[in-house]
């Protein structure tokens, strides 16, 4: 995006990554910027969250600018082939059978995987281990090698493992089945009401002018038409998803009611 912005705007768009807390770091930056809309934020799922897990000095709706959503796209729910289970109902059934046998590996406690697996885990009624990893790559590591049975993984990460046949994939989180793996059913298929989308999305400063929003949103939009685009986010696992501010922040709204909800009644906590 910052390379595309840069050539609709004919300026440098200069990406500052500022790790930490979840993203709470960066966004504390952009949200106490100037707001003349020079200083953007690119943030994903896990934004919505950090309401439940930290403390804020903004409100994470109305305390910023929203421009819109830019992409979204499923995760995939793979287990190692030592797990006997060939869909999401054997799998299911395998987890009430063998209750806290089954251990499910995460980037980290709060991190958007690991809420997406408490909402999965709560809205069945089952009990399986949660195993906190220092990001994917641990997490992935260990579950090829069998030392845990299950995990959410994003497309690029888990495809080349399915095909390979060193990983089952029984569904995705996403509402409804992917263009990228039609084969897969979703997982509200077996679970009504289930729904997890790995989106990322685009913000400023509140008290940005709407003309400025506005014609951020609308270059966005002329971006993610473009073929080049498209084909470079499904190559990561996601699909265009322009919207206008308006629908990003109900977008918010609603993910933060979810998240609040499941880390409570989880009791999730950052250490």
């Amino acid at each position: 995006m910052a390379v595309r912005l840069s050539e609709e705007f004919g300026q440098q768009f200069v990406v500052d990554n500022r790790a930490g807390a979840g993203g709470l770091i960066g966004t504390e930056i952009v949200a106490r910027a100037a707001p003349d809309g020079y200083t953007l934020i690119m943030v994903s799922t896990s934004y919505s969250a950090n309401p439940a897990l930290y403390k804020l000095s903004y409100d994470p709706v109305k305390g910023i600018a929203p421009i819109s959503l830019v992409a979204a796209g499923p995760l995939i729910l793979v287990v190692h082939p030592s797990v006997k289970a060939n869909d999401l109902k054997e799998f299911l059934a395998l987890a009430r059978a063998r209750p806290g046998t089954l251990n499910f590996g995460s980037s980290g406690t709060g991190g958007s995987i690991h809420l997406a697996f408490e909402l999965l885990r709560q809205m069945t009624q089952t009990d399986m281990q949660h195993i906190p990893y220092k990001g994917t790559g641990p997490a992935m590591a260990d579950l090829l090698g069998g030392q845990i049975q299950f995990m959410l993984s994003s497309a690029p990460a888990a495809i080349p493992q399915i095909k390979a046949g060193k990983l089952r994939a029984l569904a995705v989180t996403t509402p409804k089945r992917s263009p990228a793996i039609p084969e897969l059913p979703a997982i509200g298929e077996q679970v009504p009401g289930f729904e997890y989308s790995s989106w990322y999305g685009m913000w400023t400063a509140a008290g940005t002018p709407k003309e400025i929003v506005s014609r951020l949103n609308q270059a966005l939009a002329r971006i993610l038409k473009r073929p080049d685009v498209q084909e470079r986010l499904r190559a990561d696992g996601v699909e265009p998803a322009h919207s206008t501010p308006e629908e990003f922040a109900r977008l918010l709204t609603r993910e933060i009611a979810t998240w609040t909800k499941v880390v409570k009644v989880g009791n999730i906590k950052i250490n």
